[in-house]
């Protein structure tokens, strides 16, 4: 339920101002001098997120005077809409907030306008520094993005479950050591299988076996066998060792999992997972604020934790995943570009962001230091939950942000759905997937994107740095 404005946005986060004035209300400022009234502001946006942008809508538009008009498109259907309307060249968005991971094929289409120009204009120094990810907001060396999201992969496991005492000796007693969250996917593949016990009414798992969000369960679990899926040249490594007993893995699990899985989209696993009859999942915050609902059967029922790592040589490889988000980008067919801009700046203020992501009906989650400390999202989500998610973002490895992302995501998913369903061998379809990235590496130009490759392998944490290898 959207939360009045009436109770004073000031008091509901420690906003830093610059200077004496606090920064959303000087962004105001500067867009009611700028702003043509007569016009709307038109904001394209995810089916769930007017919840959180109706409230920041709203009070633009009484610091400004501007309308801003929400218009939701399907989650999945974003980054598409804005493409395509970039292709046509209309101006019927000024602001979107497409999918962070789409950010560099919407600017190889020219859909999407940079912003350096306007944050050396507009952007007080150090703003962007209580973002925890940022790694999504930039392509080829320029910002386009306002990350406003912090939709890191996160496990979520059924605490009465968990810590059931006859079921921990019984496990103890199996494997000889204690019943706890697993730090590895081989842990996590043991623990479902425990679990599943689909005569008691007791199912080990609800992770996602639809295509188009397969690829990301395979993803960690290839990085967490400790290699890169491409070596500095962009040769495709994933149809090696690693990629294919990754897939095996996955696939091997599979049937430990609730048999509806492979139907269930977004919003149906969240209402399944809801039932309390499945000992893990995995999502987002999204997740958590459904699931922690006061309506909820599992509010107060969960443990978290990141997504589970792998072990190289005896070094546990931690593998936090940033695989969704939204950012606030700019159309290239605006005719309000520096409005749109604005209007952007304003939504990520401390404040104006954290009014945004308390929001219990919508589904931003917390990217600034503030959002944690902050009453209404430490109801919205937990505080151990925050916790969990606050060290996801910290220590997360990035996405694919290349051009053709889509492209090489799309067919990997394709191909992984393939060999679920039997069709050919873990072996074969990575094969012809590593083919196929050839291909979309050869379209996008192979040089430079090496060179993206190349940085892109420089902003993973550390310690993944560190560990994850090249095939020999």
């Amino acid at each position: 339920m959207a939360l009045g404005l009436g109770a004073g946005l000031g008091a509901m986060v420690a906003a830093p101002a610059f200077g004496s004035v606090a920064i959303d209300v000087q962004v105001a400022a500067k867009a009611r001098k700028l702003a043509d009234r007569s016009r709307p502001l038109s904001v394209l946006l995810p089916e769930g997120s007017r919840a959180n942008l109706g409230p920041v809508a709203a009070a633009f538009t009484a610091k400004t005077g501007v309308k801003v008009t929400l218009q939701e498109v399907h989650i999945d259907q974003i980054n598409a809409e804005l493409m395509l309307n970039s292709v046509l060249g209309e101006a019927k968005y000024d602001v979107a907030l497409p999918a962070t991971f789409g950010l560099a094929d919407l600017v190889a289409a020219g859909a999407i306008h940079p912003l350096d120009d306007y944050a050396a204009r507009y952007e007080p120094t150090g703003f962007r520094n209580a973002m925890l990810y940022q790694e999504g907001d930039r392509f080829d060396g320029q910002t386009y993005g306002f990350q406003t999201d912090g939709d890191a992969y996160v496990m979520f496991y059924h605490r009465e479950m968990l810590h059931d005492l006859d079921l921990r000796a019984r496990y103890a007693d199996r494997f000889g050591y204690s019943l706890t969250t697993p730090d590895t996917w081989e842990e996590l593949d043991r623990q479902i299988r425990f679990f599943h016990a689909p005569a008691s009414g007791r199912y080990g798992g609800l992770l996602f076996r639809t295509p188009g969000y397969l690829a990301w369960e395979w993803w960690v679990r290839l990085h967490a066998k400790g290699y890169w899926p491409f070596s500095p040249d962009m040769t495709p490594q994933i149809a090696e060792e690693a990629g294919i007993t990754a897939l095996e893995d996955l696939i091997a699990i599979t049937d430990c999992l609730v048999p509806e899985t492979s139907s269930l989209g977004l919003f149906e696993n969240w209402s399944r997972y809801a039932k309390g009859d499945v000992y893990c999942n995995i999502g987002w915050g999204g997740t958590q604020k459904y699931l922690n609902s006061p309506q909820s059967p599992m509010r107060g029922r969960m443990v978290h934790g990141p997504t589970p790592g792998g072990k190289v040589g005896n070094e546990l490889l931690p593998t936090p995943y940033f695989n969704w988000g939204w950012s606030f980008v700019v159309s290239t067919a605006s005719t309000q570009k520096e409005l749109g801009y604005l209007f952007s700046l304003f939504a990520v203020t401390p404040a104006m962001s954290t009014l945004a992501v308390r929001q219990t009906d919508g589904f931003f989650d917390p990217y600034r230091e503030e959002h944690y400390s902050n009453p209404g999202v430490q109801d919205a989500y937990s505080e151990p939950f925050l916790k969990v998610q606050r060290a996801t973002l910290e220590g997360a490895i990035p996405d694919l942000y290349l051009k053709g992302q889509s492209e090489y995501f799309q067919t990997l998913g394709r191909g992984l759905d393939r060999a679920l369903h039997g069709d050919v061998t873990p072996q074969v379809a990575l094969t012809r997937v590593a083919q196929q990235w050839e291909v979309i590496t050869s379209r996008a130009g192979r040089e430079s994107q090496v060179k993206r490759w190349s940085q892109l392998r420089s902003r993973y944490p550390p310690e993944a740095r560190r560990l994850l290898r090249d095939i020999a």
